[in-house]
């Protein structure tokens, strides 16, 4: 059997349907099943769960999600982009740098909350340093139920450094495709740097920054290893609390339902993303 153009279009993008199908499509049903479901009839039980029982950290959990990400996301893209345009033109000791800055982005969130524990801890590197400097006389606690703030700043210091290399790598490599003729062309008329920064370069990099925000934001939404090391459930996330309910209380649906929030809100800053970072200049009118 001969096979028609029209056929050998639906055969070379079956793989990706599969793919789709097998990991998301599937796993999404089976998450508002057990979300929505219970004994194969519609239930509400999940949700009155969450938002009413005493046993639920819903509503924190939510708070300190959204201000985790409020306050890492907006610090990593300056410290990225102040980075990637630094190490835009070539000087000695250019690749030392970027392999310094990129190295974190080896390391697992778990590895590099155990780094930072033992860092920040009573008789860890910071305190005893500080107290050999004469800075301090008693170590500065920084974890422990009395303690949220001091653990909210590690937690931000330790997602900054560890995750603000996937920005500057996205960033960085869309500085690359940038076109050097209209920057120099900037130049000879006169135009300063902050003119060459808000007039050429920030817009010709939306393409970048959307893809990077877009990638860290759906990534920081799923935060849990690095919350869980440093603070526990004393600082509840989404993610932390949807391990937290499917392995200690056993509640399947209650977990699936955590999930389908932080994808819904994952989508949701992504359309936004999309919306207002959108490169015109690249758009074809027909």
């Amino acid at each position: 059997m001969r096979l028609t153009p029209k056929h050998k279009a639906f055969l070379l993008i079956a793989p990706a349907f599969i793919y789709m199908g097998f990991f998301i499509a599937y796993p999404l049903s089976e998450a508002i099943y057990l979300s929505f479901f219970e004994e194969g009839a519609l239930s509400l039980a999940n949700i009155r769960y969450l938002v009413g029982s005493p046993l639920s950290k819903f509503t924190e959990a939510f708070r300190y999600t959204l201000t985790i990400t409020a306050i890492v996301i907006p610090i990593e893209t300056a410290l990225a982009l102040l980075i990637a345009l630094f190490l835009y033109n070539s000087f000695k000791g250019r690749d030392l740098i970027l392999y310094m800055v990129i190295i974190p982005l080896t390391i697992s969130d778990v590895a590099a909350g155990l780094i930072w524990y033992s860092i920040l801890t009573s008789n860890g590197f910071m305190n005893n340093l500080l107290i050999s400097l004469g800075l301090i006389d008693q170590p500065i606690q920084v974890f422990g139920s009395e303690f949220k703030v001091r653990m909210l700043l590690a937690i931000v210091v330790t997602e900054v450094w560890r995750s603000m290399a996937i920005v500057f790598v996205i960033l960085f490599a869309g500085l690359q495709l940038l076109s050097r003729d209209l920057i120099e062309a900037a130049e000879v008329f006169g135009a300063s740097w902050m003119q060459k920064l808000t007039k050429i370069i920030l817009p010709m990099l939306k393409p970048s920054l959307q893809s990077a925000l877009i990638i860290r934001t759906l990534f920081a939404f799923q935060i849990f290893g690095v919350v869980w090391i440093l603070a526990g459930r004393n600082i509840p996330v989404l993610a932390g609390e949807a391990y937290y309910e499917l392995t200690e209380l056993r509640h399947e649906g209650v977990a699936a339902l955590y999930a389908l929030i932080i994808a819904a809100i994952s989508l949701s800053f992504g359309f936004i993303y999309i919306r207002t970072l959108r490169a015109r200049h690249l758009e074809v009118t027909l």
